[in-house]
This record gives C-alpha cells, structure tokens and sequence, in this order.
C-alpha cells in the first residue's frame, strides 16, 4: 500500500492511545476531500479487522465520526497504521489439533463513550484453541450501573454462541456441550443461576431470561475470571502497553 510508506519510520506497539477520546467540542473538521479519503481509509481497516483483532476496537470507535471527522480522528487513523507497519506478522493462528468446545470471553467497559455515555460490549469466541468470532460493539441504550452494561455484555455473547451451535449442528460437526463462557463480573454470575428475578433486575429482564434459559437447559456455563486475565479486555478499551 502506497500511503504506509509515507508514514513516519517510528513504529507504535498500541493500536489507539489512551489520550485519543474525541468529545464533541475538540479540534477541527476536515475538509470535504480530506474527509473523503478518511472515509476510504476507515473502509480498509474496517476489511482488515477479519483478520486484525488487536485494532477491532480502535477501528470501531473511529468508525463512529465518519460522517463529520476531525484532524483529531485523521490523526488517530494514522497512530493505528503505524501500528500496522510495526507488527506485519500479528494476526490469526489456527491450530491443527484442537477440541470442538465452543469457549468464549466476555467484557465490557461501563459509559465508555465521552458523547453518550452508552457502553461498549466485546467478547471472543474459541473453537477450542482457535479464535473464530469476536466482537467490539457500543451498545444500544444507556446503562445505569456497571452490572446492567455486564449482563447485556453477557447477552450478547450467549447469542453469538447460539448461533455457532446451530452452524456446528448444520454442518455435522460434533462438539463438547456445554460451551464456556468466562466472565469477570460476580453479581451477573449469581443472577444468571438464580430463577428469582429481583425489583434491580427488571429493566433488563429480558436479558436475564435469555441467559438463565440458556444456563438452565445446559447450552452455556458460566465461569468466573480473574479481570487480568480477561481475553476480552482487548475490545472494550484502549490499553496501556504492558496490558496490551
């Protein structure tokens, strides 16, 4: 790709800083042209994303000021490739030998966003040792504790592993039931086991049903983990360099 080489020789080991939150108020809008060709360029990195995990998360929040971008966006769109040209050999490793048991991980990061304060749910899901779906999405309404902004999170993602049963099923492929999901959240845990439905839940009601049916007729099993060692952490935030 011609505009890698125009970048600065300085490679970058994260994806998108911590410092580059973009509230409405900051910096300037490109013009037409500019924003045209950052259009373009967000296009590319949202294709590179299906096999690029590491800048799922960077490229999905820029993705979100296509319509009206800043220098301060062109600017961080330029931070992650950088970070491409560092790391050519990062990407997907398919294993050979493997077990068919579906395993994912499941995080979130509360009121991430500056301009609307909605969360952002992220997960991966593991066909055995081989990373085969994972996601990095703001979600739809607001959240108004942390444990709401978890469970919808955890939702999400026994949707997904829904899903990949019945495409395993299709296709004949026997595997290990039940699947694992791994989430870092104690309070979702106990509420996913208890039938009873209390007056905190009720504004999600509909998620927690989703989860203890599932729990109940043995599709999923919920583990707990420990936040260090949540895979998921990756889709839900910026990291510093030694978590990331």
């Amino acid at each position: 790709m011609s505009w890698i080489s125009l970048l600065k020789p300085t490679y970058l080991i994260v994806p998108l800083s911590l410092l580059q939150w973009f509230p409405n108020n900051l910096i300037r809008s490109l013009d037409d042209v500019v924003a045209a060709s950052y259009r373009r360029l967000i296009g590319k990195l949202i294709y590179l994303t299906t096999t690029r995990l590491d800048i799922t998360f960077a490229v999905n929040h820029l993705s979100q000021f296509m319509s009206a971008p800043t220098t301060a966006h062109q600017q961080a769109t330029t931070h992650i490739l950088r970070y491409l040209k560092g790391t050519p050999s990062v990407g997907i490793h398919l294993p050979r030998n493997s077990t068919a048991q579906l395993k994912a991980f499941c995080d979130f990061d509360w009121a991430t966003c500056l301009n609307t304060r909605r969360s952002v749910t992220g997960f991966t899901v593991y066909l055995g040792k081989s990373l085969i779906s994972w996601r990095s999405k703001k979600q739809p309404t607001v959240s108004r504790s942390s444990f709401e902004a978890e469970y919808r999170s955890l939702a999400s993602t026994v949707c997904e592993l829904q899903w990949l049963t019945y495409m395993l099923h299709d296709l004949y492929i026997a595997y290990t039931s039940p699947a694992l999901i791994y989430c870092d959240n104690q309070s979702a845990i106990q509420i996913a086991s208890n039938k009873v439905f209390h007056e905190r839940t009720k504004h999600i009601d509909i998620d927690c049903h989703i989860v203890s049916e599932k729990v109940a007729a043995g599709l999923i099993k919920l583990l707990s983990i420990s936040t260090t060692m949540q895979i998921a952490d990756i889709l839900t935030k910026s990291l510093p360099p030694p978590c990331f």
